[in-house]
């Protein structure tokens, strides 16, 4: 194809929690005139960032523009759990131990940790926005101690440490006496998601990458030898483009019937007063994603990441459209009531201040689209649930390949087949949401 038309753009209805406790980030700067650029890449989330400054790294000169429909941080970027995880965490197993050369998938994984944490160094980003303090996996019943042991004897055949934990270390830890156990893991990087990509699109702007915000690409299309992108205020010509744009790779028409649009829900406490930290207990900054994996994520943050607060992550709807409806939202709050209250007795009925959606998008062989589209084109694209670590590695691939190189990583993504078809709508949305409320009754207590 020489023209490729957006069909929609990246919008939500809820708010991007982690970028709302932080504050203003400063009035957006959008694309407003006619410009040229060496790359353009459409996205500034992990994977349009993290390209931005792995081409700065080959060419410290090159001229590098980023748009982003919305301000930084307030995407799915600002909407995740925040966990950067190291070790194989495949979603569609019951304990998370997958297939594949699993050796291999670490090293990268740990390469994109290293690049986070060379971020937050240069750019002098706040430490505490990406915090190495590894995360547990937390078992409510005895199936999901069950998959806890059987993924640390897996991680034992890999040499990977780990660290079960009683009831009472899960006590102290977070409080709570719903765990009658956990699994420590100490690699996992636990990130203020939108404090880290704010922080990094900063360094990058002071660095010369141009960053424009609420510049929703409408189209590009070829220009002789070169592209031109458009927003609806601007345009940019340029030889290369970088598609990081996740989900809304299908937008343009690439990898139509494909790519399953799945939408993941959480909720966020206000900032707990004084007397509440009292009878909650547990340590300040604590990470526990569930045995299960379609169970119920919990976070604890403190100060430093936007307030004393807990988050609850759980329930899960495809939505081939790409919006989440106040239903969803609405539906999964509750859920989130539940979850919260079991948890923490001490502090039930707590209203939540934020309850929001946030967008993944998976393939049906686990497969990422990262690669070149045709001349000129890459993407940097389809995370699987595994945003924040693959987010970034598939942005460094899609950066070197734009710049003629070849590396580890791009030789892991050049491997994968081909994501496969989807069944037709409706019957894959109504099949894939069956299936996921199963999962979700499934996990039960997890």
């Amino acid at each position: 194809m020489s023209r490729y038309a957006a069909i929609r753009t990246p919008r939500f209805d809820s708010p991007a929690a982690w970028a709302e406790i932080l504050g203003g980030y400063g009035a957006p700067r959008p694309l407003c005139d006619v410009q040229t650029a060496d790359v353009v890449i459409i996205g500034a989330g992990f994977a349009g960032l993290s390209a931005a400054r792995r081409l700065r790294q080959i060419d410290p000169n090159l001229r590098v523009s980023v748009l982003d429909a919305l301000c930084v941080g307030e995407g799915t970027a600002g909407r995740n759990s925040g966990f950067m995880i190291d070790l194989p965490h495949d979603l569609a197993s019951d304990d998370y131990a997958g297939g594949g050369d699993d050796r291999a998938l670490i090293g990268l994984n740990r390469g994109a940790i290293a690049f986070a944490r060379a971020a937050v160094a240069e750019y002098g980003i706040n430490p505490a926005f990406a915090d190495p303090v590894g995360k547990v996996n937390g078992a409510a019943s005895e199936a999901g101690d069950t998959h806890n042991r059987s993924y640390a004897r897996h991680l034992e055949t890999l040499d990977e440490r780990s660290e079960l934990l009683d009831a009472q270390a899960m006590f102290e830890l977070t409080g709570s006496r719903h765990y009658r156990s956990g699994l420590y893991t100490p690699g996992t990087l636990m990130l203020q998601p939108a404090g880290y990509i704010q922080g990094l699109a900063a360094g990058l702007s002071t660095a010369g990458v141009q960053v424009f915000e609420t510049s929703p690409v409408v189209g590009f299309e070829r220009k002789g030898a070169d592209w031109l992108v458009k927003t609806d205020k601007g345009q940019i010509t340029t030889p290369r483009v970088i598609l990081a744009n996740n989900g809304h790779l299908e937008s343009f028409g690439i990898a139509k019937g494909r790519l399953m649009q799945v939408f993941l829900f959480a909720s966020m406490t206000p900032e707990l007063t004084a007397d509440q930290l009292g009878v909650l207990g547990g340590a300040p900054r604590w990470g526990v994603t569930p045995s299960d994996p379609m169970g119920t994520t919990m976070r604890r943050i403190d100060s430093a990441q936007g307030g004393n607060r807990i988050i609850t992550r759980t329930c899960a709807a495809l939505r081939p459209g790409m919006m989440a409806g106040a239903a969803d939202v609405a539906r999964a709050a509750r859920v989130q009531r539940t979850k919260f209250d079991t948890r923490f007795p001490q502090l039930a009925g707590l209203e939540m201040q934020y309850r929001w959606a946030g967008h993944l998008c998976l393939t049906r062989n686990g497969v990422s689209v990262t690669g070149q589209v045709e001349s000129g084109v890459f993407s940097a694209c389809v995370q699987n649930g595994l945003g924040t670590a693959r987010g970034t590695l598939t942005g460094i691939a899609a950066a070197e390949l734009a710049m003629g190189q070849r590396s580890a990583i791009v030789d892991h993504f050049a491997a994968e087949d081909d994501p496969k078809r989807l069944p037709p709508q409706p019957f894959a949305g109504w099949g894939a949401n069956a299936y996921l409320r199963y999962k979700e009754w499934r996990a039960g207590a997890e």
